[in-house]
């Protein structure tokens, strides 16, 4: 292991950069709109690169590269259903979104969306969302602090508990003052890094090692069952379940509220295309970058006669050895810019939901909004101290940690918003039993396991969601149903051919 002070002080001018964004946003942000959501003012490279950055996390750099470093090509599934995921939700959901959660009363959390896209002030169905909200993203916080503990530990020789604190300190700070524009902002840099970083490792590497052909006949001497997708690494072959599996990732982008909040805050829907363009080339790079990562790390282990403890961590074994401590320490800070676009925009997420859904919505519901953005950024402090708590098991795996916040907002959540932003005849009470029906399936069926409990849970709870949510809107002749000339309205606004769009002014 290196430790070298060049490292150390790259990873000081990063923290320093990304502080100064947050006092920078700090001026510019007034409102819970701006705390929140940014006045909804951001641009379509800002937006993508923020959404991708803060989608990918510290699992890109860590646990993708680990997952095809242990498994081999059937990583290749899961890179394959990312990116389908990734371009579905910006096709289907982002411009839908932008306008309805404008229309809907300018709501800035899900909770509040749904509450008024269906028109009823009911508790539950602001409070129900938002326990999940806070629950999921718990899990997925610390996910990200595992990860920046196992980069400090590794790459300066700290101690984990103290590296998981240096972490949660440096995400603290920049959330804490700026809020989504700080977000924003720092994820658009740390985007750019996370990619260029990628590209450069596998291609040094490779380069290091004699070529791809070299590479390649290495990991196949090793294992010619490696670069096959459709066997395992003992030679079985890939079942149905573990495909669909690792496919079924995709589904999660749906419900994801820290992806989402940038399709609502991006400057117009018309910035939606070439938003898309943008994000989907990024996660394309990436992820074809962090597979690469995984064979030419292997092939590294075995030319070197290195023994790999814990996968994960391979990226930064490689980093480590094959590049100049100034170059490293650039790299390296890669993946802490991948940890902190991640964690920050979900302790962003949390703050809202619990300062527009729970403290707004139960105790004070006049409350003023420069009384809303303080218990905001209280909020971000107390929500990273437990995730913080959660981190500290060196143990953990960041991928395993990651795969159940997933699936339990893109259960949860993803199958009652496709719904609600395509559905006009669908009721309120339909949507609270998706949402309890998804993320309750995924809580009962991630402990189990054996046939089709294999499945990631994902899967079956996003199925079990929207057929209760159908089944819920069929027979309930009671509730209030949305407006269809409301709903209407919305439509026209997404079709220029009936109406010119105009996102200056409620609609609902």
């Amino acid at each position: 292991m290196r430790t070298d002070w060049a490292i150390v002080l790259t990873f000081g001018l990063y923290f320093i950069v990304v502080i100064l964004l947050g006092i920078c946003a700090w001026r510019r942000t007034k409102t819970g709109e701006d705390y929140f959501l940014g006045g909804r003012s951001t641009g379509p490279w800002v937006t993508a690169l923020s959404a991708g950055a803060s989608d990918m996390s510290g699992w890109l750099l860590l646990g993708l590269p680990g997952y095809m470093f242990a498994s081999g090509a059937q990583a290749l599934w899961l890179a394959a259903g990312l990116l389908l995921g990734t371009w579905l939700n910006w096709l289907i959901v982002a411009r839908r979104l932008r306008v309805f959660s404008y229309a809907a009363d300018n709501a800035l959390t899900l909770p509040e969306f749904f509450v008024n896209r269906f028109h009823g002030a009911k508790l539950s169905l602001r409070l129900v969302p938002a326990f999940f909200i806070v629950i999921f993203y718990l899990f997925y916080t610390s996910a990200g602090l595992v990860a920046g503990g196992k980069l400090f530990e590794t790459a300066l020789g700290l101690d984990y508990t103290t590296a998981v604190v240096v972490g949660s300190v440096a995400v603290i700070s920049y959330t804490l003052f700026g809020g989504y524009l700080a977000v924003c902002w720092t994820d658009l840099i740390q985007g750019l890094m996370m990619a260029a970083a990628l590209v450069a490792v596998p291609v040094v590497i490779m380069g290091q090692s004699g070529g791809g052909a070299a590479v390649v006949d290495s990991v196949t001497t090793h294992n010619p069952l490696f670069l096959d997708p459709l066997r395992t690494m003992n030679g079985e072959p890939l079942g149905w379940i573990t495909i669909v599996s690792l496919l079924g990732w995709g589904l999660g982008y749906f419900g994801q509220p820290h992806i989402l909040s940038r399709f609502k805050g991006i400057r117009s829907e018309r910035d939606i295309a070439g938003a898309c363009t943008i994000a989907c080339s990024w996660s394309a790079i990436c992820l074809v970058a962090a597979l690469l990562v995984g064979v030419t790390g292997l092939a590294f282990s075995l030319n070197n006669g290195l023994v790999i403890d814990d996968p994960e961590e391979i990226f930064i074994i490689l980093v480590n050895a094959a590049f100049h401590p100034v170059v490293a320490g650039i790299l390296l800070a890669a993946i802490l810019a991948a940890v902190m676009s991640t964690a920050d925009s979900q302790l962003l997420v949390c703050s809202t939901v619990i300062a527009e859904d729970f403290y707004k919505g139960l105790c004070a519901p006049h409350a003023s909004p420069a009384k809303l953005l303080w218990v905001g950024r209280i909020t971000v402090v107390v929500l990273a101290v437990i995730a913080a708590l959660l981190a500290l098991d060196p143990d953990s795996s960041v991928l395993d940690l990651v795969a159940y916040a997933w699936a339990g907002f893109g259960a949860a959540f993803g199958p009652v918003l496709l719904l609600s932003l395509f559905w006009k005849e669908m009721t309120g009470r339909a949507a609270l039993a998706g949402i309890v029906a998804g993320g309750a399936t995924v809580v009962i069926w991630q402990p189990l396991s054996g046939g089709l409990f294999d499945l990631y849970e994902l899967v079956p709870a996003f199925v079990i969601s929207a057929a209760v949510v159908v089944v819920v809107t069929a027979l309930d002749r009671t509730g209030r149903r949305p407006s269809k000339d409301r709903f209407l309205h919305c439509q026209r606004q997404l079709n220029p051919g009936l109406q010119a769009a105009d996102t200056t002014a409620p609609i609902m």
